[in-house]
């Protein structure tokens, strides 16, 4: 991979009374916030290695930028379509904040030479900030790593030992950066759209979430109908409370506030017969959201929103 160090903009936390309140409006008061000078930028351009402390454990990673040609080369692997409309929400937003403020979430098998390289370096160096939210009970530090030679080092780990890397959050930033490179490399333009801004994870730094589909609406079925439909292709179980997934093939429907287990029948999992890999979302998609609700592409029909697995159960209950 070709990872490149830049100088990062970054919350003055001297100035920010509460980390949560300012996070959950930073999106929308982005501008605001910097007029009112409560972002600094690092003052040299450098590699940042951040970790979060959310109680159990603790996830370390290297924020860098990553040339998007490693994206075109099949070398950064996505695992979903993206939606039309998102992509063109991320380049509004680009154009109101004139920056990209959450990077994409790349993961990678893990590399024993880069995960001790990080824990020796935070292990001698003092963090450019520390701090706490009260909601999740999340500690968040960041290294700025300016050195040249520590910088050589990191790039040439990286470029010698992870050939490829799969995108775990991020698929539209990551999409709309590339199409925004393509439609733009032979103009002058005021933005970079030659690299991504990431964070590379090791897969064993990861705690996977769900990634939730909401369907607005049945379409032409009615909710007894959709349930024949369904008892076709799943093993169906009332559930008393709401939970997740307990294992491979299990997926949780939750339909008029009433929740459901729901296994792939034997007949559809051997259907697939050639596939080493059967996911769960692929089958979805062909099984029901197309065959039964008739949504044909999911970038585009605007019946399906996604809830992120961080906002738990009650994200689903509430969207």
């Amino acid at each position: 991979m070709k990872i490149k160090p830049f100088q990062a903009l970054y919350p003055n936390f001297d100035f920010i009374a509460s980390p949560d309140s300012f996070c959950e409006n930073a999106k929308d008061t982005f501008r605001e916030f910097q007029d009112s000078g409560l972002y600094q930028q690092f003052p040299k351009t450098a590699f940042y290695i951040y970790q979060i402390e959310d109680g159990h454990r603790r996830h370390t990673g290297l924020v860098a930028l990553n040339d998007v040609a490693d994206f075109f080369d099949g070398k950064i692997k996505k695992h979903e379509n993206t939606l039309s409309e998102k992509e063109q929400q991320q380049m509004q937003l680009f154009l109101r904040w004139n920056a990209i403020l959450k990077p994409v979430l790349l993961t990678y098998p893990s590399v024993p030479a880069i995960e001790n390289w990080l824990q020796q370096y935070i292990d001698t160096a003092a963090p450019l900030f520390t701090t706490r939210f009260e909601k999740d009970g999340q500690v968040h530090r960041m290294w700025p790593v300016t050195e040249q030679k520590d910088i050589e080092v990191l790039r040439n780990l990286f470029a010698d030992n992870v050939q490829r890397t799969y995108i775990a959050d991020g698929h539209h930033r990551t999409t709309t950066v590339a199409m925004l490179h393509e439609r733009l490399r032979d103009k002058k333009q005021e933005y970079d759209f030659d690299n991504l801004f990431c964070i590379f994870l090791g897969a064993d730094q990861l705690d996977i979430l769900d990634y939730n589909r909401v369907v607005e609406g049945l379409k032409h079925l009615s909710p007894t109908q959709f349930v024949v439909k369904m008892s076709k292709i799943f093993e169906i179980d009332p559930l008393d409370t709401p939970r997740r997934p307990l294992h491979k093939h299990e997926l949780i429907l939750c339909m008029r506030k009433e929740w459901y287990s729901l296994h792939w029948k034997k007949e559809v999992l051997e259907s697939h017969p050639g596939e080493k890999v059967l996911l769960d979302a692929s089958l979805l998609n062909e099984q029901v959201l197309d065959a039964i609700l008739g949504i044909r592409d999911v970038r585009m029909d605007t019946r399906i929103s996604y809830i992120e697995g961080s906002r738990g159960i009650d994200g689903v209950k509430k969207p």
